[in-house]
């Protein structure tokens, strides 16, 4: 499997990449076991009130957590695109430019 870790304003969201062969989670919503790559990753945006509060850019953000949304993919590039680009908007929805997300992908056996 592969983590795929995006880091920007003072905080960092990561997911996880499940590559051909690996056992993904089962559970509602998960896509087909049939897809070579399967990301998930919370899903968040900012709130007026409640739910989370984060630091990020030194200021107090609120934020909901949605349920995750796993996605399956039929290429790894495909895989990694995309669970880039997820990574990318979920900074955007809290205010952070998604040109300032610094990416990071690494192995993990774990």
């Amino acid at each position: 499997m592969l983590m795929v870790r995006g880091r920007a304003g003072g905080t960092e969201l990561t997911g996880t990449l499940y590559e051909r062969g690996e056992r993904a989670p089962s559970f509602r919503g998960a896509p087909d076991e049939d897809a070579a790559y399967v990301w998930v990753c919370d899903e968040f945006y900012e709130v007026d009130s409640g739910g989370t509060t984060q630091l990020v850019d030194g200021r107090e953000v609120n934020l909901a957590f949605e349920s995750p949304m796993p996605r399956g993919f039929d290429t790894r590039e495909q895989a990694l695109e995309g669970a880039k680009e997820h990574v990318r908007t979920q900074f955007a929805r809290i205010g952070v430019d998604p040109d300032d997300v610094s990416l990071e992908v690494e192995k993990n056996d774990g």
